[in-house]
């Protein structure tokens, strides 16, 4: 299928801003449109429907640092939750319905209206109930913020939310952290004083919970043998020994643990599924997000190695399985070169169906950009033969005024 022919599913929503509620009601939302879909020449707002608590320096807002906390604008709706062991944290203000009024107001401009939804990533439900976190292979519950994915609570709790978001009237739920989570990112505040290895940190982060382990055991995969050998591997470092050496690929892990890692997918897949018919049952779309991007040039935007979408198997995703049950795939092009932000999107490009629509997101500022030019480069190398459908950009409320004027630049680029 064309690119065209894709598009044509989703007229007039091939630019998108991210932004936060917050960011709308601080600044007024009239002017915020104006900047997003006049100024800056976007055709959608991505808003954060349900986001997950930060720290967020916000330099043009009334509040210069932004403490965030989990949870949704809106009301969850108690027909979806009824039953249901995990709700989610309501954010202050949303029983002013900023949501609803959004969507109002968007739609007498023409523009469409994406709701950004975090799913798993949850510190608040996973302090409440630790059993439905990931645990790791010493048995201990220490990655609050992670949800795992294989838990039937969980499942159920991220369908609900998916339907509660559709239902705000949006075009599409952007699904973040609807995988597995990282050791890396799975608290706040974090300290390791020991050189972990990328084996022995990817190792850490493993769900071993007994849902995991009863999926692996189906597959015929041996969950006992590969967390023993994954808390000798790790504890290893643990007790002075020198990391493992070498990149983190699948044929680095012994193979009972490669067994066992290989079962991961199948519950994410599963999950996307599920969650995508539940928004289309609502009238929506699913943007599946594919952090992979992020968790390799998040800090610096200079990823290095195999292409984004060889490495998604990390966080538990298949990008070609998971293409074939959502009709939206987001990924993340945290990178300062051009050529590495087209080697990445394309290598997504031919895994994906015809039919599944591509979105690349980019950062405007820094650490990944540093002029007009370069994101114009970087818009064009995204969207070029073989590329993304539609290029969006994070975030307006985390970057300098003159960093978000390079936009219209770089959509020239791309047109």
């Amino acid at each position: 299928m064309r690119r065209a022919e894709r598009m044509g599913q989703e007229p007039g929503q091939r630019s998108s801003l991210y932004t936060f509620v917050e960011d709308l009601r601080a600044e007024g939302t009239e002017e915020v449109l104006d900047r997003v879909l006049g100024t800056y020449g976007c055709d959608t707002l991505t808003v954060a429907a349900a986001y997950h608590r930060a720290r967020d320096v916000t330099p043009h807002g009334p509040s210069r640092v932004t403490l965030r906390r989990d949870g949704v604008h809106f009301l969850p709706p108690d027909a979806l939750f009824e039953g249901l062991r995990l709700t989610p944290p309501v954010q202050p203000g949303a029983e002013h319905q900023p949501l609803r009024a959004l969507r109002r107001r968007t739609a007498e401009r023409g523009a469409a209206l994406h709701g950004w939804t975090v799913f798993l990533h949850n510190t608040t439900l996973g302090l409440a109930h630790p059993d439905v976190t990931q645990l790791n292979c010493f048995g201990d519950r220490a990655a609050p913020a992670d949800l795992c994915p294989a838990h039937p609570d969980v499942r159920a709790y991220a369908v609900a939310l998916a339907r509660s978001v559709a239902r705000q009237g949006v075009d599409a739920v952007v699904a973040e952290s609807l995988h597995y989570g990282t050791f890396g990112h799975g608290y706040h505040h974090e300290r390791s004083f020991v050189p972990l290895g990328p084996v022995e940190e990817f190792l850490l982060g493993l769900c071993f919970c007994p849902y995991c382990t009863a999926r692996a055991a189906a597959a015929g995969a041996d969950p006992e043998a590969a967390r023993a050998e994954a808390a000798r591997t790790v504890a290893r470092v643990l007790d002075g020994a020198d990391p493992r050496p070498g990149e983190l690929t699948p044929g680095a892990l012994p193979e009972p643990i490669a067994a066992y890692v290989r079962v991961r997918p199948d519950t994410v897949t599963s999950l996307a599924a599920t969650v995508a018919e539940a928004v289309a049952e609502e009238g929506a779309r699913l943007v599946f997000l594919d952090l992979t991007g992020a968790v390799k040039g998040y800090a610096n935007g200079l990823p290095t190695g195999p292409p984004a979408a060889e490495e998604a198997w990390r966080i538990g995703v298949d990008p070609a399985a998971v293409g074939a049950v959502v009709p939206e795939y987001g990924i993340l092009a945290y990178a300062q070169d051009p050529a590495r932000i087209a080697l990445d999107t394309t290598a997504y490009r031919t895994r994906l169906p015809d039919t599944c629509t591509l979105r690349t997101v980019l950062r405007p500022g820094a650490p990944d950009t540093l002029s007009a030019e370069q994101l114009a480069a970087k818009t064009a190398a995204a969207t070029g033969p073989g590329g993304a459908d539609a290029v969006d950009f994070y975030h307006y409320g985390l970057v300098p005024f003159p960093v978000l004027d390079r936009i219209p630049v770089a959509l020239k680029a791309r047109d």
